[in-house]
């Protein structure tokens, strides 16, 4: 009895990958610019280890690349830049064109930490794609061992449902594209100074830009519409964190969206996942606009700032209300805004909130007491709140402890002042 054995049907041994790329030059150099799957890039190129840093590249965040593999899978419609990598001479280029412009280009795999490639700027999403792969496949791991045991009809559906879900996570990352641009530069010490050169020519986001466009967040997708209360409006920068003070606004959009944070989940809280899910942006905007509502009332300073049209042309020289609140009142401070946010959270929680009426007379009293900065006599030095003032501040300590503090002191308030309120 004769076999006959097809050899063109074997798998042969395979080192590399070969995609259709670009050829161009960028910097006296050949740079390749291809589009790979996801799953790919731990293939191609060296996947960084967090404890072990790569003396041409930045120490790896393991939880930060953790994150955008959880992006990857909560996102559908996902977006991220080119990754930058350097090729050490292991590429090879055919091109297919008369210009030479457009070929296949064959990538050595990184294999047992040896690879062509080294990355510029990616790091953390070649890691973010590795530990994803990894989290799918052993939960496909774990359906299965379940599934082999002795389980219900309505568990074992409840597995293979969960699988097939797990199978479609892995094929989007098989099937779903990224772009790869590849640097020839042989050279280490110039390869080092290429990817300082990426890191300075960066321009990365501020926490203002950020809000705004966000939309991810509950706290930044109702930005627009909270910025339309009068305490607001024309008064937050949309591109500042820092407010100085020469800055005319009363804050910036970040700390717009840190307010609304503060009012939802406390002053030191984050919106859980499922408060993301559940807070509808109406309820969001309702909560915020009524603290707005209830500051604006109860403290002289912001009342005077909302009064003030944002257009009004000054003398030179002359203070806006926010830029005079910033300097006088602890009311200009963002800090000093939260821990009221977070007042007011408290306040409002529970089988029996306090009305607006009664927290907006209750801050009145407070308001005698704004004034910045502080004196070794203020009510801030002399209470349980001394804990969370430097002496002169104008205002409070920012270490969370020290705000959630800061909110449970001014909290125990409304039912129990001090003497001096």
């Amino acid at each position: 009895m004769s076999i006959n054995i097809d050899p063109l049907r074997l798998s042969k041994p395979q080192d590399s990958s070969t995609y259709l790329a670009i050829k161009t030059v960028q910097g006296g150099r050949p740079v390749y610019t291809v589009r790979v799957p996801l799953l790919d890039l731990p293939t191609i190129l060296p996947i960084p280890d967090p404890d072990d840093v790569d003396k041409d590249n930045r120490k790896v965040d393991r939880l930060h690349a953790r994150h955008f593999g959880e992006y990857l899978d909560t996102t559908p419609d996902w977006v991220a830049p080119a990754l930058l990598a350097r090729d050490t001479g292991g590429c090879s280029f055919e091109k297919v064109d008369e210009h030479g412009a457009v070929g296949y280009l064959t990538v050595p795999w990184a294999i047992g930490g040896i690879s062509s490639l080294r990355t510029i700027d990616g790091q953390h999403r070649v890691l973010g794609v590795s530990i994803e792969k990894q989290r799918i496949t052993n939960a496909i791991g774990a359906a299965d061992r379940e599934t082999a045991r002795k389980v219900s009809p309505e568990k074992a559906a409840k597995l293979q449902t969960e699988r097939e879900r797990l199978v479609g996570q892995m094929e989007r990352l098989k099937t779903e594209y990224v772009g790869l641009d590849i640097y020839v530069e042989l050279d280490p010490i110039k390869g080092q100074q290429m990817f300082v050169d990426v890191a300075d020519n960066a321009k990365g986001i501020s926490g203002a830009v950020r809000a705004r466009f966000d939309n991810s967040k509950v706290a930044n997708r109702t930005l627009s519409d909270v910025l339309d209360h009068p305490l607001l409006r024309g008064r937050v920068d949309p591109e500042q964190d820092r407010m100085t003070l020469k800055n005319p606004h009363l804050m910036g959009a970040k700390h717009v969206a840190d307010v609304t944070r503060a009012v939802l989940a406390g002053a030191g809280g984050r919106i859980s996942k499922k408060a993301e899910q559940t807070l509808t942006d109406g309820e969001v905007i309702e909560q915020v606009k009524d603290f707005l509502d209830v500051i604006s009332t109860a403290f002289a300073g912001l009342a005077a700032v909302t009064e003030e049209d944002p257009e009004l042309e000054r003398k030179a020289g002359e203070l806006t209300k926010s830029q005079q609140l910033r300097r006088d009142s602890l009311l200009g401070s963002v800090g000093m805004l939260r821990v009221l946010g977070g007042v007011f959270r408290e306040l409002r929680a529970g089988e029996n909130p306090a009305s607006l009426d009664d927290i907006t007379e209750f801050f009145k009293r407070l308001d005698p007491h704004m004034a910045a900065p502080v004196t070794e006599t203020s009510l801030w030095r002399t209470s349980d709140a001394n804990l969370d003032f430097e002496p002169d501040a104008s205002a409070p300590i920012m270490r969370t402890q020290n705000i959630v503090h800061l909110v449970g002191v001014i909290t125990g308030w409304y039912k129990k002042a001090p003497a001096s309120l």
